[in-house]
């Protein structure tokens, strides 16, 4: 049964045509340097060029593509040393303060929510799904930080998330057990269970530097070490 997508409004279409999209990318379908047309990009999706023109714009805003004068949008990567060096400083102080704050907050529906969350990470490990593991894994966090009742650090999540959403996509298949990044935030609720700050720090800031492997674990001068093994 075909649809009839010039039915729907333009801000569903812009909608649809950066969903598909940012999921391509996310999951590694568009890879870095790949060239993204309007025309070719309206043909394939089905649409006129403008949702998919204002598509390409939110997508730059996320930081996924870049607009080059002159010539075709252009698919961003997400290297090694950008994540080291800039989103896991981000990460590390927005979600300690967030964590922190949201630790006597969190209602037992939010754990159980949080528990549910990871239910389902163990669930996609085990089936060897990449996708369903990064969305699970970007909302455990979201929702955290949306429970911090801090606006300003859901803001600036909200505004890393798709190049953190990407980096988490491309780095789940090399851990070594399927189960190993539902353990980690298995670990994260039950420190939240028992309100205990410490180890909810502690643990939060091995978790996130745990994408680096033991070399990129070392801080120096408070920073990540930057490895530059891969991307």
């Amino acid at each position: 049964m075909s649809t009839d997508f010039s039915a729907l409004p333009p801000a569903s279409l812009r909608r649809r045509a950066s969903d598909v999209l940012r999921a391509a990318i996310v999951a590694g379908r568009l890879r870095p340097g790949d060239r993204l047309k309007e025309e070719e990009l309206a043909a394939q999706l089905g649409v006129s060029r403008g949702p998919v023109r204002e598509a390409l714009r939110q997508l730059e805003h996320e930081g996924l593509v870049a607009s080059l004068p002159y010539r075709a949008t252009e698919v961003l990567g997400v290297s090694q040393e950008e994540i080291a060096e800039v989103l896991v400083p981000i990460r590390l102080t927005l979600e300690a303060f967030a964590f922190r704050k949201a630790l006597p907050l969190l209602t037992e529906a939010d754990l159980a929510e949080l528990e549910a969350l990871v239910g389902r990470m163990r669930a996609a490990g085990e089936r060897g799904d990449p996708d369903r593991l990064a969305e699970d894994d970007v909302a455990f966090h979201e929702l955290v930080i949306q429970r911090s009742g801090q606006p300003h650090c859901l803001q600036i999540w909200r505004s890393i998330e798709p190049r953190v959403r990407a980096y988490f996509r491309r780095d789940a298949p090399v851990h070594p057990r399927p189960d190993e990044i539902a353990d980690e935030h298995d670990e994260l609720v039950r420190a939240l269970r028992a309100r205990d700050e410490p180890r909810l720090m502690e643990t939060l800031a091995r978790h996130i530097r745990h994408y680096f492997g033991p070399e990129a674990c070392r801080v120096t001068d408070g920073r990540p070490a930057v490895s530059r093994g891969h991307g």
